[in-house]
C-alpha cells in the first residue's frame, strides 16, 4: 500500500508539473517538448530529486507515447500517399544518410573507438526523432503546410531504414556471422513489406472492421490494435514505431478522423510522459565531459539536416520558405538515437554519455530551428515573408 501512494503521490507531482509547464510554454509560443526533458533531468538520478516507485510505470507510459505520435502521424496519410513519398523521396533518403551519417562515423574514428562504434555513432546522427517533430508539428500547426508531406517522407524513410539498420547494428555488435545476421534482416524486411502490403490492397477492409459508431469501442479496437502490431513487429526485430505508423495509414476515412480525434489528447498526455522519460535516464553529471564533442557534433548535424531538408524541399517544388522550414523541422534527434546507444554502450562504453548529450542539445534546439530557421534565413537574404497562402495545401487530402 506503501508502495502504491508513493507511485500515485509521484505520479501527480509529474502529470500536474507537466500540465503546468505546457500552460507556461503555451503563453510564451514556445514548444513544451525542452521544459519537459528538464523536468526529467530534475527528477532522474543524479537530479534534485530522484524517483522511486513511478519509474517502471513512467518507462512503459514513454513507450506507448512514441508509439501513439507515430500512430497519429500515419493517420494524416493514406498509404497510397505515403507509396508516392516513397517513391519521389528515396533521392533525398540518400543525401539524408551521406550528409548525417557520415559525421557520426568520422567523430567515432577520430576519438580511437573503432569500426563498431563508427557503426552505431552513425545511426545517432542519422536517424530524426520522429516522435519529437510529429509534436513539434502539430505545435507550429504546420500539418496542411505543402512542406510537411516532405518532412513526413524523410521521416518514414528513415524509420524504414531502421528495418535494415538496427539488424546489422546488431550483428556487428554481436559478431554474429553472416548467415545469422542475414536471417535477422530478411525477418525484419519481409515484416515491413506484409504490413504495407495489407496497408495497401486491404486498408478499406481493415478501416470498415475497426469501424464503429460507439467512439468507446473505436478507442478500444484502435488503441489496442496499434499496440498489438507495434509489439508484434518489436519481436520481429522491426521498430514498434514503425508498426504504429503503419497502423495508421492502413485506416482511413472517417474511422481515421475519428480515431485521431480520439486519440489525441492520449497522445499529449504519453508524449509528455515520454520526454519525461527521456530526461529521468540521463545522469547529469555525465555530460559535461562529453559535452564539447556533443556540442560540435551537433551543430555540424543540425546544419546537415537543414541541407537534408532543403533539398528535399526543392526536388517537390516547395518555394524558399518552405524549404527552410523543412529542413529546421528534421533537426530533432531522439528515440531512435537513444535506442542505437543503448545497444553500442557495451562495445563502446563512452558512447553513451556522448549521444545522451548529443540528443538532449538536438531535442532542445530541433523546436527552435523549426521555428526560427526559416525567419532567419529570409533576414540573412533581406526577402520579405511569402504570403502564407502558397505555402499551404488547399485542405487537406481526404482518406482513401
Amino acid at each position: 500500500m506503501h508502495n502504491t501512494a508513493t507511485m500515485l503521490i509521484e505520479l501527480g507531482a509529474i502529470i500536474l508539473a507537466l500540465g503546468l509547464l505546457g500552460r507556461l510554454a503555451g503563453r510564451v509560443g514556445f514548444s513544451p517538448i525542452p521544459l519537459y526533458l528538464l523536468a526529467g533531468l530534475a527528477f532522474g538520478n543524479g537530479g534534485i530529486l530522484a524517483l522511486q516507485a513511478s519509474e517502471e510505470f513512467i518507462a512503459v507510459g514513454a513507450e506507448i507515447g512514441v508509439i501513439l505520435l507515430l500512430l497519429m502521424l500515419g493517420l494524416e496519410y493514406s498509404a497510397s500517399e505515403l507509396v508516392t513519398n516513397l517513391r519521389t523521396q528515396y533521392p533525398s533518403g540518400a543525401v539524408d544518410f551521406v550528409l548525417n551519417a557520415v559525421p557520426g562515423a568520422v567523430a567515432a574514428l577520430i576519438l580511437g573507438w573503432g569500426p563498431v562504434a563508427a557503426v552505431a555513432l552513425a545511426g545517432v546522427t542519422w536517424i530524426s526523432s520522429s516522435g519529437v517533430i510529429a509534436k513539434v508539428l502539430g505545435d507550429l500547426r504546420r500539418l496542411g503546410n505543402r512542406e510537411t508531406p516532405v518532412v513526413l517522407g524523410v521521416l518514414v524513410i528513415e524509420d524504414l531504414a531502421m528495418a535494415v539498420y538496427l539488424p546489422i547494428l546488431i550483428t556487428v555488435l554481436a559478431g554474429a556471422g553472416l548467415a545469422g545476421g542475414s536471417v535477422t534482416l530478411l525477418i525484419a524486411l519481409g515484416t515491413v513489406g506484409a504490413v504495407l502490403y495489407l496497408a495497401l490492397r486491404h486498408g478499406r477492409l481493415i478501416s470498415r472492421a475497426v469501424s464503429s459508431d460507439n467512439p468507446e469501442m473505436l478507442l478500444l479496437v484502435v488503441l489496442g490494435l496499434t499496440l498489438l502490431v507495434a509489439g508484434l513487429t518489436q519481436e520481429l526485430q522491426v521498430s514498434a514505431a514503425v508498426g504504429a505508423f503503419l497502423v495508421g495509414i492502413a485506416l482511413s476515412g472517417e474511422v481515421a478522423e475519428g480515431a485521431s480525434n480520439l486519440l489525441t489528447p492520449l497522445r499529449d498526455l504519453f508524449a509528455a510522459v515520454f520526454f519525461v522519460f527521456f530526461g529521468l535516464s540521463t545522469d547529469p553529471s555525465d555530460i559535461p565531459p562529453v559535452l564539447v564533442p556533443a556540442l560540435l557534433l551537433a551543430f555540424v548535424t543540425a546544419l546537415t539536416k537543414i541541407a537534408t531538408g532543403w533539398y528535399a524541399a526543392r526536388r517537390a517544388g516547395i518555394k524558399g520558405a518552405g524549404r527552410w522550414r523543412a529542413g529546421g523541422t528534421l533537426v530533432a534527434r531522439g528515440e531512435f538515437s537513444i535506442v542505437i546507444a543503448g545497444l553500442a554502450v557495451g562495445v563502446e562504453p563512452r558512447i553513451g554519455p556522448l549521444a545522451t548529450a548529443y540528443v538532449l542539445i538536438l531535442v532542445v534546439v530541433g523546436p527552435l530551428t523549426a521555428r526560427w530557421t526559416e525567419p532567419l534565413a529570409r533576414r540573412l537574404t533581406g526577402r520579405r515573408k511569402t504570403p502564407v497562402g502558397p505555402e499551404r495545401a488547399a485542405p487537406e487530402p481526404a482518406k482513401v
